[in-house]
């Protein structure tokens, strides 16, 4: 299984990947101004917003939203985590949350290509499946996401 894409750093095509890539991205550290204010604009239950009421929830204290962590993470995908060539184009997810971001927490994702299938229909493109956990700075699993992604075929006079 090969660790790092071939050109760290270069466009990747549908051509350069392989099954078992894996790709890193860098670090973003949150704390509970940012779980706060997301939640506020986005996602205003009480456990994203109130110190004292996420104490009596399920959570047991405050817990980003689901939602942002999937925002974090794909802000550290298109800033180098993963460098599909035309941008990632998303054909489809399923996203799972095993344990709640915590303010403090220090994100990063890991990421690897499961299937690729070149489109029939639409040569110049094809589907990667992609597995990306973000993690914490514990190494803990804070979200899987199983993605589809459009990548583009490299151009016949690139």
């Amino acid at each position: 299984m090969t660790e790092t894409p071939p050109q760290r750093g270069a466009p990747l095509y549908l051509d350069d990947l392989q099954v078992g890539l894996r790709f890193g991205s860098g670090t973003h550290p949150i704390d509970a101004q940012q779980i706060t204010a997301f939640a506020d604009s986005f996602d205003p239950q009480p456990f994203h917003l109130d110190h004292e009421a996420a104490q009596d929830s399920l959570f047991g204290g405050l817990a980003a939203s689901g939602w942002h962590t999937a925002a974090i993470t794909m802000r550290l995908l298109v800033e180098g985590g993963l460098p599909i060539a035309g941008g990632i184009i998303g054909a489809g997810a399923e996203v799972t949350w095993p344990r709640p971001t915590r303010p403090g927490d220090v994100l990063q994702v890991d990421s690897e290509v499961l299937e690729i299938t070149p489109s029939r229909s639409k040569p110049d493109r094809g589907i990667v499946t992609l597995r990306s956990e973000t993690r914490n700075q514990r190494g803990e699993i804070l979200q899987v996401l199983t993605s589809r992604l459009v990548v583009p075929r490299r151009p016949l006079n690139g």
